[in-house]
């Protein structure tokens, strides 16, 4: 409870506190907003998130605190640590197929593209992923993914609902912190390392190029 307190000390409106049926914790704003900030401690997993923040900076506070008092407040330490993750996520509201949005948006290597000169064929999935490792040991690793939510049922009758397609930038580093880095200075690599790939690459060719195809929809 400490933990909680201490959140709701600084972001007062974090005032929704539950407990879910398997154990987990919960505080969390109001969701009727449409942007809130929510946290939960789970047996192995502790997270802190906020959905569509007003900046990342403001997200990024929060995270920062979690990760500053969670070894005080809930003995969590740097030895201990199988994990430490950030995840940018973005959504796009389409209604219709979503596999075939995104091979037409990002398209698909040459001996993938030849698949769909078959008669008939309809992509039914397809979701980009690529990690690649930033070290030598691969302890430092980024993420892109994307995650449709067509189904073969939709395809088939052409009745799509309005629906989210999310595209996810995840930056983690395993197991045991340095010895000389903290939680909250490992979140502050791990937030150039998504900074990078979203200024780098991400915006320009994978989301910007989602944005536009839907909009000729």
């Amino acid at each position: 409870m400490h933990f909680f307190e201490r959140i709701q000390k600084s972001f007062p409106t974090m005032r929704n506190f539950f407990c879910r049926d398997r154990g987990d914790f919960v505080l969390e704003e109001d969701k009727e907003q449409g942007s809130y900030r929510w946290c939960t401690i789970e047996p192995r997993r502790i997270c802190s998130g906020q959905v569509n923040p007003e900046t990342v900076e403001g997200a990024m506070e929060q995270h920062r605190l979690a990760l500053e008092i969670a070894p005080y407040m809930l003995s969590v330490s740097p030895l201990d640590c199988e994990a430490l993750d950030l995840l940018f996520g973005f959504d796009f509201t389409y209604r219709g197929n979503h596999n075939q949005l995104v091979a037409e948006a990002l398209g698909m290597t040459t001996a993938l593209e030849r698949l769909l000169d078959t008669p008939g064929a309809q992509v039914i999935n397809y979701e980009p992923s690529l990690t690649i490792a930033l070290d030598e040991e691969c302890r430092l690793q980024c993420r892109l993914s994307l995650e449709t939510r067509t189904n073969a049922y939709q395809i088939r009758t052409g009745e799509y609902p309005e629906d989210q397609l999310s595209v996810y930038v995840t930056a983690r580093q395993y197991g045991s912190l340095n010895p000389d880095l903290t939680f909250a200075e490992t979140l502050e690599r791990l937030f150039r390392v998504c900074q990078d790939m979203l200024q780098g690459h991400v915006i320009e060719h994978v989301l910007q190029p989602l944005a536009r195809t839907i909009a000729l929809k």
